[in-house]
């Protein structure tokens, strides 16, 4: 393991933070939070515990929910599974322009990232701890930023209009590749379709890319039972099949 190896990553997050500072964008976005930023020791802590050594697989996301990531500054990062698996807890500071009906609370918010509990319960639930899931494994965001509209609704970064998203893009890809440089992982492997195409849109030839499904509740597929589904797909891609702390 190598501490050198997580300051890497945490300035690469720092110079993605700085890239995505100055864009700007139109209504019906009212609202853009970047926990890279005002949670920065809780994504610094997040990094620190768990990016310190080369990786097998990279599980990749799109952007962070309202009640995950941009609470704690931990992708998916549910506030329970979160404090008490990942075992991060760090003050979380406010965005200059909070909206009303999606404040931050930090580690105070009571309500559940629906995604970030089905994933990280799944992980928690076929390995007993999470040094023994972080030895080979890494889970990490394309996109930094919370787009909010005027009601409060999230917008994903696929439904911004080209402009936007073309210098959004550029800067979360450069991020992607320097992540990838750093971590070494044998596979990227995207959590939903729009992380799958970006990940083969950015990184070079030589890193597998592949795609489980998404655990949102807006996703049908999701419902019954996301985590059987996604360990099917793992292992037809033929990236994972370990229930307790072996290969995964």
């Amino acid at each position: 393991m190598s501490h050198a190896l997580a300051v890497k990553v945490r300035a690469a997050a720092r110079a993605l933070c700085r890239d995505v500072a100055g864009l700007r964008f139109a209504p019906p976005v009212t609202h853009v939070y970047n926990p890279l930023e005002y949670a920065r020791r809780a994504h610094e802590a997040y990094v620190d515990a768990y990016a310190a050594g080369p990786k097998r697989v990279v599980f990749l996301g799109m952007n962070p929910g309202p009640f995950g990531m941009a609470q704690t500054g931990v992708p998916f990062g549910d506030v329970a599974q979160v404090r008490d698996w990942l075992g991060i807890e760090a003050p979380v500071a406010r965005p200059a322009r909070e909206h009303p009906k999606r404040p931050i609370q930090g580690f105070a918010c009571p309500r559940n990232e629906v995604s970030g509990t089905r994933l990280w319960g799944e992980i928690r639930r076929r390995f007993a701890r999470s040094e023994s899931f972080f030895a080979e494994h890494y889970v990490a965001n394309y996109c930094p930023l919370v787009f909010l509209e005027h009601s409060g609704r999230n917008r994903t970064p696929d439904k911004l209009p080209a402009a936007e998203r073309r210098a959004l893009f550029a800067a979360c890809d450069r991020h992607l590749r320097r992540l990838v440089a750093l971590l070494e992982p044998e596979w990227v492997v995207g959590i939903g379709a729009f992380a799958e195409a970006r990940a083969r849109e950015a990184l070079p030839a030589g890193v597998r890319v592949g795609r489980i499904l998404h655990p949102s509740p807006a996703n049908p597929r999701a419902q019954k039972n996301w985590g059987r589904e996604a360990a099917r797909e793992l292992a037809k891609l033929g990236v994972c099949r370990s229930r307790s702390g072996g290969r995964a």
